[in-house]
């Protein structure tokens, strides 16, 4: 009877082991997970390779689509959560706002981080930067006797019709590109405004889709994107001739954005793992190398971005990420009223 109760404990003693060991996610791991993100193919399959590396038994499954579209998705799932994680489209300018979307988890990494890149509302891992650029198609600008190298180039009347950019109502690029043109003019400001209704006015193409914006240009469909890094460097990558990335001569700047949990994932922990992965060094590190496009926020992550220039080389400005949070709302609606009034 001893030697049974012995055996027995043992048996137990094996079984919590074997269950906290899945629980911390060992590669023995075993689970769906679908992935909602607007990811460019590139990172999105770099970043599956990589994950299943660590965790081969974690079955991926990806749904690609706009920040705006994806939110959406999520919200009318609410009741009934179809994905599991979303990464990327989700920046540190939206404050709060979708704080009943997404669980409050937080990597374990989170000290790590550089400290401007650190979670501004509990649920967001800003795991990478997204720097706005203009995506130029070369031949194209050649054929006008351009240099595009400021925003007072795009209201040049030699690109009417000939630039395009996303709607940021739904994109978290094109809002990207409204916060920097604030932070180049000022926030609300005339100057900031007269800008953008010039940028209508020179009759820009409101696209769908943030990938528009640098594919499209690529294709020599338009001859300036705006865009953002990580798009932008991808077509650089794979070989592309005729595009050149223009930090505008005003002034650049980044946004942070990052990864998150769904609210009522079904996959919770194996979302969880793909989160702290994302956050990790060592994360960070091998996708870091392996794309060489996108800029990461662990500050001890090791990797080179051979398609991007250096920091340095970069004239920054500085957002006001707390404004931008308070006043999107207000923003997007003086866009929309300015948007109806030229265009219609």
């Amino acid at each position: 009877m001893k030697n049974r109760l012995v055996l027995l404990l043992a048996l137990v003693m094996s079984l919590s082991l074997f269950v906290s060991s899945v629980a911390l996610g060992s590669s023995d791991f075993s689970s769906d997970l679908v992935l909602y993100s607007s990811m460019t193919d590139n990172d999105l399959n770099n970043l599956v390779s990589l994950f299943n590396k660590k965790y081969p038994n974690i079955r991926i499954e990806i749904v690609n689509g706009s920040a705006g579209e994806l939110t959406a998705r999520i919200r009318a799932e609410k009741n009934n959560p179809q994905g599991d994680v979303m990464w990327g489209g989700l920046s540190n300018s939206d404050g709060a706002m979708y704080d009943d979307l997404f669980e409050h988890y937080l990597s374990p990494y989170e000290d790590e981080i550089y400290p401007a890149y650190r979670s501004n509302n509990g649920f967001y891992n800003l795991d990478h930067l997204s720097t706005i650029v203009f995506c130029v198609n070369t031949d194209l600008e050649k054929e006008l006797g351009m240099n595009i190298t400021s925003y007072k180039d795009l209201l040049d009347p030699r690109l009417k019709g000939k630039i395009v950019m996303p709607d940021p109502n739904s994109s978290s690029s094109a809002w990207n590109h409204v916060c920097n043109i604030f932070a180049v003019f000022g926030n609300d400001t005339k100057e900031a405004w007269d800008f953008m209704e010039g940028l209508l006015r020179n009759d820009v193409v409101i696209s769908t889709s943030s990938s528009v914006a640098f594919k499209s240009v690529h294709s020599g469909e338009y001859v300036v994107g705006l865009s953002y890094e990580d798009g932008a460097s991808t077509l650089l990558k794979s070989g592309a001739t005729n595009i050149k990335i223009v930090y505008p001569e005003e002034g650049a700047s980044a946004s942070a954005f990052g990864v998150a949990v769904i609210k009522g994932a079904k996959n919770a922990e194996a979302a969880k793992l793909m989160v702290d992965y994302l956050m990790s060094p060592e994360g960070q590190s091998e996708l870091g190398t392996a794309l060489g496009t996108l800029r990461f926020t662990n500050s001890k992550a090791k990797y080179d971005t051979p398609y991007l220039p250096a920091t340095e080389e970069i004239t920054w400005a500085e957002r006001d990420v707390d404004w931008l949070i308070e006043n999107k709302d207000a923003v997007l609606r003086k866009w929309n009223d300015l948007y109806m009034r030229i265009k219609y």
